[in-house]
Parts: C-alpha cells; structure tokens; sequence
C-alpha cells in the first residue's frame, strides 16, 4: 500500500519546520543552551514549549503523510494541553523584560524592553488567533495545515535575528549602532517572515490567507519594535505592567491558551464535508 502523503499540502513542510527548529537552537545556543544552568525559569518554560511545539509539527506532518491517523490524533490532542503553556512561556519572558526595565537592569532592558514587551503580546494574539483558526478550519486540510505552520514563523525572528548579528551582521544594512542595532536586526528578521509568508500567499490567495494573516501580524510586530522605544506611554505602560504580580499574568495567560484549546476544539463546523487527510475526531 502507498503509504505518501498522495496530495497533502505543503509536501516541502518538514524541511521548513526543521529549518526553523535549528535556526532556534543555533540562535539561542550561546545566549540559553550553554549556561543553561543558570538562566531564569521563564527562560526555560518558553524554550521547552517553543521547541516542543516546533517538534510536535513534525511530527504531525510526518504521521499525516504516512496515514497514521490515529498518531496524527494524539498529536492534536497533545497540542490542545501544550498550547497553554506556550503562551505562559511567552506571558513569563514578557514578565521578566518587565521586571528589568522596571529595574532599570541595563542599557538593553531600559532602551529596548517596552518594545519586546509590546511585540511579544502581538505575538501572543498571533497565536492565539492562528491556532484557534487551525483547530476551527481542521476538516479543511489545506486551511488546517497552513494555519499550523504559520506558527513557527512568528517564532523564527527572535532566534534568527540573533544569528543575523553574531553571524550575518552585513544584513543590518541601517549601520546604527549598539542597543539600536539589536532592534534592527529582530526588524529585519521579522520582514524575511513578512517576505516569506506573503510569497506563500500570492501563491495560493484561496488557501493561503494563513500566511497574509501572520504576515500581518508580523507587521504589527515590526512597528511595535520601533513605537516601544519612542512613545513615553507605551514606555509608562509597561512599567505600569511590571507591577502587576506576575502570578496574576502567568494565569491570564494560560486561562486564554486553554480558552482558545477549548473553544477552538468546539467551533468545528459540523456541516462541512471532512476533506482527505484532515484531522478526525
């Protein structure tokens, strides 16, 4: 029996996922991997989930295009319990840029944390809205599938914009200095995702409004990166967040992850036709 994904989507998906897989690993390497003994627990809870998540698209993709279902089913079902905790991992490193500006820690976390703060949280509504539309849309397989993998483009700009400045710094073409050449290289990072995610939808306008959307969601990330460092209300704003008891904000944000899981997971359509390969019930 041919055991091929046959006429799946995306049949170049995996390599896409394991690019950004190790485009995570390398650009965190110096920064997480190496003292990993001594970083911060957000740090942690954000690099598990991140990288367990990447893994698990994988999978699915690997277990759909072999027609193992029934894997492919508890590869659902495992990403409805993850995703909480992914965006706790998001919710806890906005908590700890917070907490280093309110402390005025550092050049970095003073000149730049209202605009990872700012940035992170449209991250965390991309995913919110993504993974919502990937559970809602999951008997079209080609909506389905799009809206999974739109999810490890939002997180490909932080890994790689590291990389771009240790390894690739000829493509912060600005020429600005320290610490606005950090946030130069995250924008330039984000505009390859922009770049990427839009050249998937001109390619496919009907199936391929997953990537306009994410692509508009790194475009809100793009302009928040630069509004964090020149409007005092926004910099107020996020020393006001700072104060909020970071317990309180880790719940909110895994009562929203949860709420998406639960409410994605019932907004299936019932009426529409499950097309091949989508995920059953």
């Amino acid at each position: 029996m041919n055991r091929s994904g046959g006429n799946m989507p995306y049949r170049h998906a995996k390599y896409f996922v394991g690019f950004v897989l190790v485009v995570i690993i390398i650009g965190f390497w110096d920064s997480y991997f190496v003292p990993i003994a001594g970083v911060p627990m957000a740090f942690h809870v954000h690099a598990f989930t991140a990288i367990i998540w990447v893994a698990l698209l994988l999978f699915q993709d690997w277990a759909i295009r072999n027609r193992r279902r029934n894997l492919h089913k508890i590869g659902g079902m495992l990403s409805l319990f993850l995703f909480p905790f992914l965006i706790v991992g998001f919710t806890m490193i906005i908590n700890v840029s917070a907490a280093g500006y309110a402390a005025n820690e550092n050049e970095v976390a003073r000149f730049l944390g209202p605009s990872f703060g700012l940035s992170m949280m449209v991250a965390i509504l991309a995913y919110l809205t993504l993974y919502y539309q990937a559970l809602k849309n999951r008997r079209n397989i080609r909506l389905h599938a799009g809206y999974m993998l739109t999810t490890p483009l939002i997180l490909f700009e932080s890994p790689f914009s590291r990389i771009i400045l240790s390894d690739l710094p000829f493509l912060v073409f600005t020429g600005s200095e320290f610490p606005q050449r950090i946030l130069d290289a995250i924008v330039i990072a984000i505009g390859i995702s922009v770049a990427f995610g839009l050249v998937l939808y001109l390619r496919d306008r009907k199936y391929g409004i997953p990537f306009l959307i994410a692509a508009i969601f790194l475009l809100v990330e793009s302009v928040c990166m630069y509004v964090g460092t020149n409007i005092d209300w926004v910099r107020q704003g996020f020393e006001a967040y700072a104060r909020i008891p970071a317990a309180l904000t880790i719940l909110i944000g895994f009562l929203l992850g949860a709420a998406i899981s639960w409410f994605g997971w019932k907004s299936i359509d019932r009426g529409v036709p499950q097309t091949d390969a989508a995920l059953s019930r």
